[in-house]
């Protein structure tokens, strides 16, 4: 939540100044709020403005403010700073948070902040920064406890009191043999109640949920909520130890998934700079032009084919120009059962909660749903259609409503696995996409429908 008050402090400071006789007040204020509000506040100055307050701070929290910084302030913050301070500042990073921000450097930043890192973080950095964008290995952490089997507890405790500072978790340190490969994972509390002596070998659990470092980020996730875990252990292709994924950074890729299949599900494209990363307050005009403009540009191209189809019946629509009064009504109702289809699907893809061996099952029950769905909305409008147009075109548009929302809803349903099957993002199943799929059936179904059952009525109209 935004701290207005703090924002108002800091505006003031920025009007007045800060000098030696203010500056160690100010920190101490500082100090005192949480990084991820500071970090909100400071996001809404000029990164000139921001850089004194920052640098009040001392370098860990630094480190911690700028992991709150949206993606777009980060590199705004990186012309502010000098390369000596960067590379303070990319050094007590946790070492995900590290290579995440690395690789969003551009080369010229890249090789200016190298040289003055230590060898270990410059190999941890090109280790984990081999890993493909989207993967798990992409998200661990190297900064994770490790123990051998053959510790005392007394050992053990002790090794885990020196690293404890430099690894991101310690309730759970990670087994691991000569080569590194895992071989199980012992507790915190497992270890504080053990006695001294016993062998860590005696207290680790062996039935490890892992992950492989080429798996797709979003397995992390689920994983971790499925086995209610707070870390999950990642191994390469030799089996070896590779990193952690701890629940915070699953949350994150949780919510950068969630993100991306809803600007997809809106017809939008995710490349980068994605609007999930800036707040839309701040996000310009362009950039917001330039996610939406794409897909709506296809769809228009689509929707040509609705207009061909009108086109083709305008015989029938001259002969009952009646039938123009419910098409909206019919082509709306067969895209909106479409979209509702497609959101479930989707979700339930994306949760694991359905696979595309369920798909034929799952098109059996859309088909039932989808016709009672149609048959309660036909009763309604045939009402609306006896009054408005007579008997003969009342069942017509009640027909139509049952076939136009029994198509959108296959459409929507099945359009996701088709996807899934082909390798693609089921979000890409967009309601937009299928709103317009779904309105290119429904203008076909509605005047073919049309024209067969009311052939006496168009033949009569144009022989008059």
């Amino acid at each position: 939540m935004y701290n207005q008050a703090l924002h108002k402090t800091l505006l003031e400071f920025t009007q007045r100044g800060i000098d030696s006789s203010n500056k160690e007040k100010l920190g101490q204020f500082i100090a005192k709020h949480h990084a991820a509000d500071l970090a909100g506040v400071l996001e809404r100055l000029d990164p000139a403005e921001a850089l004194p307050f920052f640098e009040l701070l001392p370098i860990e929290e630094q480190a911690e403010v700028f992991g709150y910084f949206n993606s777009a302030f980060q590199q705004e913050m990186v012309d502010v700073l000098s390369p000596r301070r960067l590379a303070e500042l990319v050094s007590v990073m946790d070492a995900d948070e590290r290579v995440d921000f690395f690789n969003k450097l551009d080369e010229e930043h890249q090789q200016a902040i190298m040289p003055c890192l230590a060898q270990a973080e410059r190999e941890d950095i090109r280790k984990l920064a081999s890993y493909r964008e989207g993967t798990v290995g992409a998200v661990m952490t190297s900064d994770y406890a490790a123990l051998t089997a053959d510790l005392t507890v007394a050992r053990a405790l002790e090794k885990l009191r020196r690293e404890a500072p430099d690894k991101e978790t310690i309730y759970n340190a990670y087994v691991v043999d000569e080569q590194r490969r895992l071989l199980g994972v012992v507790s915190l509390k497992d270890l504080i109640l053990a006695r001294p002596e016993a062998k860590v070998q005696d207290l680790m659990n062996r039935g490890l949920v892992v992950l492989r470092a080429e798996e797709p980020q979003s397995e992390a996730a689920a994983k971790i909520a499925r086995y209610d875990l707070l870390a999950i252990p990642v191994i390469n292709g030799d089996d070896k130890l590779a990193g952690i994924v701890t629940h915070d950074d699953a949350l994150d890729v949780s919510v950068q998934e969630a993100t991306e299949d809803f600007h997809r599900m809106a017809g939008m494209t995710h490349k980068s700079p994605g609007l999930g990363e800036v707040n839309m307050l701040d996000a310009s005009p362009w950039l917001i032009v330039q996610k939406r403009l794409p897909w709506l540009l296809i769809l228009v191209f689509m929707n040509i084919f609705s207009g061909a189809g009108i086109a083709f019946f305008e015989d029938t629509i001259e002969a009952v120009v009646a039938l123009v009064f419910f098409l909206p009504l019919l082509i709306d109702s067969g895209g909106n059962a479409g979209s509702q289809a497609s959101t479930l699907m989707i979700r339930a893809l994306a949760t694991g909660r359905a696979h595309l061996k369920d798909w034929f099952a799952l098109l059996g029950k859309e088909v039932g749903v989808a016709l009672l769905l149609g048959g309660g909305m036909a009763l309604a409008v045939s009402v609306v259609g006896i009054f408005r147009a007579g008997p003969e075109v009342a069942m017509v548009v009640a027909v139509a409503m049952v076939c136009t929302v029994l198509f959108g809803s296959l459409v929507g349903m099945s359009l996701p696995f088709v996807l899934s099957k082909l390798k693609l993002d089921p979000a890409t199943a967009s309601a937009p996409l299928v709103t317009s799929i779904a309105d290119i059936g429904g203008v076909l179904i509605y005047f073919s429908l049309a024209t067969w059952l009311l052939r006496d009525m168009i033949v009569a109209a144009g022989a008059g």
